[in-house]
């Protein structure tokens, strides 16, 4: 992959040892991402980045220009891989995970027929491909009998058959035999190679790496409904407190801020409840069977545990506030609405994905202990504590939860990032990263620094640098402790509520304890039905039919 450079006439292709070796990001099947070709495109900046956050540190120095999302299905891009494929010639590799349609790809951009290139298209004597025009130009008598041109059949010594590890290839056709295409895995189980051009190159179909171990924890009958072969239409699911989302009885979704109503949009092939939270963890654990259909082989319940907690960070009032924010309607700015929006999308791998939208007042984000601005010499803030809250880390656990959000609301352009490892029994930290002076003096107006949570100890690849740290011990320690401490550290200066707003919220307690009162007395008079329902029944049961 090339290098980053701010020279507009660097090389885009290195020769190594006299070879050439270009890789290409291909994102398969995007019509599963949105129905139209250009909310696609819309969404390749954001592709990229995530990929370049995957390549680790050294992904800040590799130039993407070579990302492609493609569909096969609908054509999208797909004329313009196959257009590289056939200037670039030599051999292409298709490599990729298992079912990500590999070759459904390798049909609609393998370069089939060209009679008018492929005809006109001959070995030279030096082993380069020329085009009649250079053939006229380097021979104006025309060519000698003896440099006639080179069959691809010939160019290939047997030696090199011999010992190459891959399958021998299939005769040149127009229209060669293509992969078999299927939604059952492993259906390629060796490479096929395919020629192209009169023998100016190959396309190489490789059988699918594995995704995981998700498959395996299926009942074979239904390995196939895992695959999603069509663009979901999801329904909206409502997750209310103590409530749970449950897939097909193998993934359950529990929202752990309290009092906060969930909407869930489940873009997955497969069956999606919302029940009580005790009564989902029964059925994924197989502690209780129900009428909701489950798809997990029996034994598996004892296996099932926590992948992980994710936030909902991403800021979606302005998609999502409808009319309020409409240029043709009210057209109010998101900064006067009294909420926020947030959402974010967790993957299942291999199935789909299920995204997730939260609304919340704005106060509980603006005020409140933890909102306070911080100075411009600080660049990052870094968390480091384990996932569960005992051994000490239930501080920085509640830090995280509680007084996090708040400084990244009044703080946009500082990075804060999580890393939750699984050992109990090592530090709990904050670190605060200081920028040097050259840095702040560079540009006064910050840029929008990304916020992440991870669980890898690295961190993302665009962080500026720093002068110095500081770091505070969060184990044992009281998450108001800590927030003092990082006030003090830092020189924060605390958000001060005006008085409409100490009344606004005072007046949100006192609806949030009425509500309380009045969830209480629901609860109670739900209980007593229930107990008269039960009575009766049990009255009609003793008389038995007149």
């Amino acid at each position: 992959m090339p290098q980053r450079s701010q020279n507009r006439r660097a090389k885009t292709r290195v020769f190594h040892q006299g070879r050439r070796a270009e890789i290409s990001f291909i994102i398969t099947r995007s019509d599963l991402l949105a129905p139209q070709k250009e909310q696609v495109d819309a969404l390749m900046p954001y592709l990229v980045q995530v990929l370049r956050d995957a390549l680790g540190l050294s992904g800040k120095d590799v130039r993407l220009g070579n990302v492609r999302c493609v569909s096969a299905k609908r054509g999208w891009w797909t004329r313009q891989v196959k257009e590289d494929i056939w200037d670039r010639g030599g051999g292409g590799w298709m490599v990729g995970k298992v079912n990500v349609g590999k070759s459904n790809l390798f049909e609609s951009v393998f370069p089939k027929g060209s009679p008018e290139r492929s005809q006109n298209l001959n070995l030279g004597h030096d082993g380069r491909w020329e085009t009649p025009a250079d053939r006229d130009a380097a021979y104006p008598q025309g060519r000698p009998k003896a440099e006639a041109p080179v069959h691809n059949k010939h160019h290939h010594s047997d030696n090199a058959v011999k010992c190459s590890l891959l399958p021998p290839s299939q005769p040149l056709q127009r229209f060669p035999t293509m992969p078999t295409i299927s939604h059952f895995p492993g259906t390629t189980a060796s490479p096929i190679r395919v020629p192209f051009g009169n023998g100016k190159g190959e396309l190489i179909d490789l059988p699918g790496l594995s995704r995981g171990s998700l498959q395996d924890h299926v009942v074979e009958q239904h390995r196939s409904d895992l695959i999603m072969r069509h663009r979901i239409k999801p329904e909206q699911l409502v997750i209310k407190p103590s409530q749970s989302l449950l897939i097909s009885g193998l993934i359950r979704i529990t929202p752990r801020t309290p009092n906060v109503t969930v909407l869930a949009y489940p873009f997955v092939p497969l069956a999606s409840h919302v029940t009580a939270t005790e009564k989902a963890i029964a059925i994924s654990t197989q502690t209780q069977t129900s009428g909701i259909p489950t798809i997990a082989k029996p034994g598996v319940g004892v296996k099932m545990a926590m992948a992980g907690s994710f936030q909902l960070r991403w800021d979606v009032t302005k998609q999502r506030a409808g009319p309020l924010t409409s240029p043709a309607a009210a057209g109010l700015s998101t900064k006067v609405l009294p909420f926020v929006i947030f959402s974010t999308d967790i993957l299942i791998e291999g199935c789909g994905w299920v995204e997730l939208v939260a609304q919340v007042r704005k106060r509980a984000v603006r005020l409140g202990d933890g909102a306070a601005a911080l100075p411009k010499d600080v660049k990052r803030i870094h968390l480091d504590f384990a996932i569960k809250g005992n051994d000490g880390h239930l501080g920085a656990r509640k830090v995280w939860r509680n007084y996090l959000p708040r400084l990244k609301y009044h703080n946009p352009a500082i990075s804060m990032t999580v890393n939750r490892t699984p050992n109990q029994t090592g530090p709990a930290t904050l670190t605060v990263f200081y920028a040097s002076p050259s840095t702040n003096a560079a540009g006064n107006a910050p840029s929008a620094a990304p916020s992440s949570s991870t669980t890898q100890s690295t961190p993302t690849s665009d962080h500026a640098p720093f002068e110095r740290t500081e770091t505070i011990d969060m184990k044992h320690r009281h998450e108001s402790k800590i927030l003092s401490e990082l006030m003090d550290l830092t020189k924060a200066t605390p958000v001060i509520a005006t008085p409409e707003e100490e009344a606004e919220l005072r007046k949100l307690a006192e609806e949030e304890r009425q509500s309380g009162l009045d969830r209480a007395r629901n609860a109670a008079y739900t209980e007593r039905k229930r107990q008269e329902k039960a009575l009766l029944d049990q009255a009609r049961g003793a008389v038995g039919p007149v």
